[in-house]
């Protein structure tokens, strides 16, 4: 099936985003909370350093007028307790990084496991129709921006509240009408912000769906090298990347510039303020309305008052962007997951092999039909061969024969048990599978071999690899069964892994067998050890071959002519040659081309 194309849309949701990201944090609210007491106290000590200043500076005025000199004594107490103040200001400020510091790493660490719980979850339909690099995306990226936005902008934040409403209340207590003043600009300054915050937030949320686009290309044509240079797509892979890219780069620009125009507005504006406070202020200095100190006190808290006021605005800019972030990984997070399994669910025990498809249609979407009144009985034992042309319906059977999707209508039964009254990881148990995609993970040959049977002994991994005819090439490694296999199994050739995969199946040694025949791309001594191989795991189980060439199911019990979705002919090999219809053609189709 063809997998989606991610498109760019407008912002949404973003209130019951920061709700469901607020509530997310519950499990951690005790840390959270403690963060927030801990911030809040360390902005509370920073808050008298101006007043005690001010108060450093009034004694000394004042004692100089009075009496000819300065009153050290009395400087130096308020110097001692402003220390102290300013001291326990940055010992909180450490210990509520530490606790946020935790929180943030316990925190992402449940949103990974959130994702990788729930891909165990989701339908195949969901991999069929979406990027690989797009969900990537948003359990690297997404969720570090969330890390960097959880252990550094809230800090600011509760920071920024705190030294707010306490410097308001400080400066209030010097002089109302300067604080009127000083406040003046507040209003102006959070409506410009606001207006420029939600124009940021429609290209921050394009920024982080463009990333996860071109995080999938990267991908692809890393994968994909090998074939992009074989075919000359060198200009073709570049044009497609620099698209994405330039994407990203028109959302990214107009993102930082929509939400950074926020600091220079506020920043304005406070100025304009601040020139207007050291004007009246001066003048009700002179008038002696207010002490020198109490003057310089009050600056420097409209100095610090536009501090927070302006982190504020610097960080819409990070709280947009992880609002998005957050609104993806949410959305991932939201998507239908398979059905649940019946309960309570039927078991097969003593299995057989009976398979039969009664009347099952199927269909991707409902205006294609892909499986149209299949039926079809297959007795224990017997070797069963699906042929016919691509886009046949032969994948979509063995999909269906999994669970990996459920018929439209119609059923199948595995001695005579629906299996959709089982429960899909008891279905799949039944089945082992060879398929053409040979698929090894990053370890040792032994682990990938114990991958269907973790309670396989060494003797019994051995004894498949001898049957399947790589015990041979596993024993001329440098290390034998404990050869590492790379990432993407490069250090091995396709017949290898091929063989590899067989011996896995005979490890798990599963009632009945799935093949999907791999051998277009070996040369012809491994394509004869591979339907060895395959003969010898096939023996006594019922087994599904998907042939590709069909003079390697010449032997088959039944072979299953697929075409548009329905069985067109059925029978041995000799009996459809007979027929002389469309097996026959195919049949001779390729003893022609060969």
């Amino acid at each position: 099936m063809p997998k989606t194309t991610i498109a760019a849309d407008k912002a949404k949701n973003f209130g019951p985003t920061v709700k469901r990201f607020v509530h997310s944090l519950e499990h951690w609210r005790w840390g959270v909370l403690l963060a927030v007491v801990v911030a809040a106290g360390a902005a509370i000590c920073s808050l008298f350093g101006p007043k005690l200043l001010g108060e450093m500076t009034t004694t000394a005025v004042t004692s100089y007028q009075s009496a000819g000199a300065i009153d050290w004594d009395t400087i130096g107490s308020i110097a001692v307790t402003l220390i102290i103040l300013y001291a326990a200001s940055a010992a909180l400020s450490y210990i509520e990084g530490l606790i946020l510091t935790l929180v943030t790493a316990r925190y992402t660490r449940r949103l990974r496991s959130l994702i990788i719980e729930k891909i165990a979850r989701l339908p195949i339909s969901y991999f069929d129709q979406h990027q690989f690099g797009d969900t990537l995306s948003r359990m690297s990226n997404d969720i570090g921006i969330i890390a960097n936005t959880l252990a550094t902008v809230l800090t600011q934040i509760i920071t920024s509240i705190t030294m707010v409403v306490g410097i308001l209340i400080m400066m209030l207590t010097i002089s109302v009408s300067l604080s009127v003043v000083a406040l003046i600009v507040v209003p102006v300054s959070l409506l410009l912000v606001s207006r420029f915050a939600k124009l940021a937030q429609k290209y921050f949320r394009n920024q982080q769906v463009t990333l996860g686009t071109l995080n999938n290309t990267i991908e692809e044509d890393y994968a994909g090298q090998s074939i992009i240079k074989a075919n000359s797509h060198e200009d073709l892979a570049f044009a497609d990347f620099a698209h994405s890219n330039q994407r990203l780069y028109e959302s990214s620009w107009k993102a930082q510039f929509y939400s950074s125009i926020a600091f220079p507005i506020v920043h304005v504006c406070t100025n304009l303020s601040y020139v207007a406070i050291c004007v009246i202020g001066g003048q009700q200095a002179i008038a002696g309305i207010l002490g020198i100190g109490s003057v310089q006190a009050f600056i420097q808290y409209v100095s610090q008052f536009n501090r927070p006021l302006s982190s504020i605005s610097q960080i819409t800019a990070s709280i947009q962007q992880a609002v998005a972030a957050a609104e993806r990984v949410f959305t991932f997070l939201d998507e239908p997951e398979e059905a649940p399994d019946p309960e309570p669910a039927q078991v097969v025990r003593d299995v057989k092999g009976a398979v039969e498809f009664h009347d099952v249609n199927f269909s991707y979407h409902p205006e294609r039909p892909i499986i149209k009144h299949f039926s079809v009985k297959i007795e224990p034992g017997m070797q069963v061969a699906i042929v016919g042309p691509t886009g046949a319906g032969k994948t979509t059977l063995i999909n269906l024969l999994m669970r990996f999707y459920d018929p439209s209508s119609g059923y199948i039964t595995i001695d005579g048990v629906p299996t959709r009254e089982m429960r899909r990881a008891d279905v799949r148990k039944l089945f082992g599978m060879v398929l053409q995609d040979t698929w090894l993970f990053s370890g040792t040959i032994e682990e990938n071999l114990a991958y269907g049977n973790t309670n396989a002994t060494h003797a019994d991994i051995v004894a498949a690899t001898k049957a399947s005819s790589i015990h041979h090439f596993i024993e001329s490694l440098s290390h034998g069964y404990d050869t590492q296999i790379s990432e993407d199994s490069d250090n091995i050739s396709a017949g290898e892994k091929q063989l590899l995969t067989i011996a896995r199946a005979m490890v798990a040694n599963p009632p009945m067998m799935i093949l999907d025949e791999a051998t277009s791309n070996v040369d012809t001594r491994t394509e004869q050890l591979i339907q060895d191989a395959f003969t010898k795991l096939t023996a006594g189980r019922t087994s599904f071959v998907i042939a590709h060439r069909l003079s390697t199911i010449r032997n088959s019990d039944l072979i299953l002519v697929m075409r548009d979705g329905n069985i067109v002919e059925q029978g041995t090999h000799d009996q459809l040659l007979r027929q002389n219809g469309f097996y026959a053609e195919l049949y001779n189709s390729q003893f022609a081309d060969n």
